[in-house]
């Protein structure tokens, strides 16, 4: 006996956007259950220290959810618009601009928002639930179970389809045991550790390298944010989202190099303190903050999952590793996934059909509108993981040009493949490897790119195209690795 049409484990963005598609694209005729392991008045809370992100999303990606699903976003979900998103180099002299306009969401008011929007479309919730694992028939995903914590009874639902939203550490894609396809673990050095603040401050200093109330502001400084970087994002003329991401082993490496024994805790705290348009800085006590003002959560950086479905099973989000690897932002792919599964979703339920074979389609779909884009980035973020100070602020300075940046604006790899050619001067053997570094990234990622768009059509062609995949990676990675050294 079906208890639902679907279940969408994990209540936090990813999840009630893809119910809320499901539901429109079903004409509200499909009985969906969000299960959330938060208590109702904290909804979709990632952990403990609450919504830790930079709260930064791209308008394009909310219109794009917006006019096809026809939910609209207001205040006070959005809390702050802005023009768009700056890059300085280390040494702040280059700046480039990427991702357009977007705004800056409350991150604790918004799911409570979208919840009661879910409500009213007819989506139940089950909160304080803590599933441990998926239910099989065969071969077959059916449903999920795990511990009700306010009775501490089992629970157990039945399904045609279970969606994993459940985060980036998913238990349910870890033990997942009906597909060889899906990836069930990350590698560490696609994780990069993150805190922030939510902050009201004085005004200090003008320096708009430092705060914009128009722009979300990005500092590249292998110092400040070892293999990530740091953040400055306005919510209003005083009021901040300031924050930085890490990679374990580069920061490792840095303290070496530094004689210093700083975490992430202790390197926000610098980076805050040496912040020169930020005077008295203190955590907002707003009651639609309170819950959320400081934290630190892990988030990924690479490609989403090679394979995003098994029989009865899709994945979405953070489960699906679906932030962009060059920044870490998880909002934009969330929604632009999120609205294509609801489709393939209801598309599979009229037909009656939940194997791998006919929820393949998601992968294609997904890899058209974004994820084509993806490897070449991760493997991007590789190299300028790689890089000095020094390299960076050079290669940002000398080795851009107008069509590169046109490329980071709209999130793709730059074309660096002219490099070296009449009227390149590199200065020096440290800026030629550089420029070497960034030739081989462009010409990886045009073949990444081709791969991508040759994704099988059905899970036969998958092992093939799965294990060149991995074998063009595996020498990209080693070959970028040594551009480091």
């Amino acid at each position: 006996m079906v208890d639902y049409d679907v279940i969408v484990a994990g209540g936090g963005l990813a999840g009630t956007i893809t119910a809320q598609a499901i539901s429109h694209y079903s004409n509200q005729n499909a009985k969906i259950l969000v299960v959330d392991r938060n208590t109702e008045f904290l909804p979709g809370r990632k952990s403990l220290a609450g919504w830790v992100c930079g709260d930064a999303c791209s308008k394009e990606a909310v219109d794009y959810m917006s006019d096809r699903i026809k939910v609209k976003w207001t205040r006070p979900e959005i809390e702050h618009d802005v023009k768009g998103v700056m890059a300085f180099s280390p040494d702040r002299e280059t700046a480039i601009p990427f991702d357009g306009a977007g705004f800056m969401l409350n991150r604790q008011k918004l799911p409570e928002i979208q919840n009661e929007r879910c409500r009213k479309m007819g989506i139940e919730f089950k909160y304080e639930i803590n599933l441990t694992g998926l239910v099989y028939d065969g071969q077959q995903v059916v449903g999920v179970q795990g511990v009700d914590n306010k009775t501490k009874q089992p629970f157990k639902k039945i399904s045609k389809i279970v969606i994993d939203a459940t985060g980036v550490t998913s238990m349910l894609r870890n033990g997942l045991q009906n597909s060889t396809k899906v990836e069930k673990r990350i590698d560490r050095r696609d994780l990069e550790s993150t805190g922030r603040y939510i902050m009201y401050f004085d005004q200090g200093q003008k320096d708009l390298s430092e705060f914009d109330p128009n722009y979300c502001i990005i500092h590249l400084d292998q110092d400040i944010a070892p293999g990530g970087y740091g953040w400055v994002f306005p919510k209003a003329e005083n009021k901040v989202n300031i924050g930085l991401g890490v990679e374990k082993s580069l920061l490792d490496k840095r303290n070496k190099r530094l004689g210093k024994k700083d975490n992430v805790e202790s390197l926000m705290k610098e980076y805050l303190a040496r912040n020169v348009a930020i005077k008295n800085p203190r955590l907002s006590e707003d009651p639609q903050d309170i819950n959320n003002n400081s934290g630190v959560f892990q988030v990924s950086v690479r490609r989403q999952n090679d394979c995003m479905v098994s029989g009865g099973y899709m994945m979405v989000g953070d489960s699906a590793w679906m932030p962009k690897p060059i920044d870490a932002g998880g909002i934009g792919p969330a929604l632009i996934a999120g609205t294509i599964l609801g489709n393939n979703v209801a598309q599979a339920l009229q037909a009656n059909d939940v194997s791998e074979a006919n929820l393949w389609q998601y992968n294609l779909d997904y890899i058209k509108e974004y994820g084509y884009k993806t490897a070449g980035l991760e493997l991007f973020r590789r190299l300028v993981q790689q890089m000095t100070n020094e390299q960076i602020s050079y290669g940002m300075k000398h080795f851009l040009g107008n069509l590169d940046v046109e490329a980071i604006s709209k999130g793709e790899h730059p074309d660096f493949t002219g490099l070296g050619k009449i009227g390149m001067i590199i200065r020096g053997a440290m800026n030629k490897t550089v420029a070497d570094g960034l030739r081989y990234t462009s010409k990886q990622n045009q073949w990444l790119v081709e791969h991508y768009h040759n994704y099988p059509k059905d899970p036969a062609g998958f092992d093939e195209w799965n294990k060149t995949l991995h074998q063009r990676l595996d020498e990209a990675f080693t070959k970028v690795e040594a551009f480091g050294k």
